[in-house]
């Protein structure tokens, strides 16, 4: 079974390589951005070439963005993958951030094309370093689990992963709803210069959603739709 992973923070990033132990038990084919692409949502190249540059056999980094790599690996890498894995991102990408995410518009682009994805991310707490160890053994978990099952046409997975700590309880696995709570909008202002100061960690959550899920300690598993 052929895999192919991706990313919006370049093929460079920590997560990505996470992403990669997780999964090695797999055929993989990485296809992810040259450069870091965090926050470009479901932007497209139209106007201009995208370059590829073959780092390997079976490792393109590409000059585009995540739903760039995703329509390039598609239709000119690997046209008949299994799944299309994207991450692990370094921060949540909860509720309403899936507008704004080129980690999760890596795989909803997947969906559009055909064929199931899940995008998986690893929030964390303030300024705290990523786990990367335990955000590993949490997506073989979760991965079980989500590659097992019939894939809806149209569909497709966002995961987000909690900042575990030592000592905490093992994070459960929980299927939920997308919070449809706003983002914390709030700008320093000097001048005609706006700064984005929103606190993210002290977004509101709807009780039971994928940001209260992942904020309480667990593994939040929403299934979006195209």
């Amino acid at each position: 079974m052929t895999i192919i992973l991706t990313n919006d923070d370049g093929i460079d990033a920590p997560g990505i390589r996470v992403l990669l132990e997780a999964v090695k038990n797999y055929e993989t084919i990485i296809a992810a951005p040259k450069d870091h692409q965090s926050g470009c949502g479901h932007q497209v190249t139209t106007n201009r070439s995208i370059s590829l540059y073959p780092r390997s056999e079976g490792e393109y980094a590409i000059a585009g963005t995540p739903a760039d790599c995703t329509r390039i690996a598609l239709t000119h890498i690997c046209p008949n993958p299994k799944f299309v894995l994207s991450g692990i991102n370094a921060g949540g990408n909860l509720g309403v951030d899936v507008y704004i995410s080129g980690t999760v518009a890596a795989v909803r682009e997947a969906a559009m094309l055909g064929v199931p994805g899940v995008a998986i991310s690893h929030y964390r707490k303030g300024k705290l370093d990523y786990n990367w160890v335990a955000a590993k053994e949490m997506t073989v978990r979760v991965l079980d689990n989500l590659l097992s099952r019939a894939w809806e046409v149209g569909t497709f997975w966002n995961v987000n992963l909690p900042h575990f700590q030592s000592g905490e309880p093992e994070p459960e696995i929980i299927f939920c709803q997308a919070c449809s709570k706003p983002l914390p909008v709030n700008y320093r202002v000097e001048g005609n210069d706006f700064y984005y100061q929103g606190d993210y960690s002290k977004r509101d959550r709807t009780s039971g959603s994928d940001v209260d899920v992942c904020f309480s300690g667990n593994i939040a598993v929403t299934q979006l739709r195209v």
